[in-house]
């Protein structure tokens, strides 16, 4: 029970790190008059298509890499 406790806490300390950066991540763009999101993946650099800007305009990468992160793949 105690192990199934701290891996909650394990997930939930990480989720709010990734919220943290990514709110970071924007107000560093908002602060530089960018507009929120990238042309380009923050992981390999690739091209964020413009399908997947249109539905997540502040996406910072590209749907391959999102899918091995949310995989627990870095």
């Amino acid at each position: 029970m105690v192990s199934t406790e701290r891996q909650i806490e394990a997930a939930a300390a990480a989720v709010s790190q990734q919220t943290d950066e990514a709110i970071a991540g924007i107000r560093a763009q908002l602060s530089e008059r960018r507009v929120a999101g990238a042309d380009e993946c923050v992981d390999c650099g690739g091209e964020i298509g413009a399908a997947r800007r249109a539905a997540l305009p502040s996406a910072r990468r590209c749907i391959a890499c999102q899918r091995a992160v949310e995989r627990g793949r870095p």
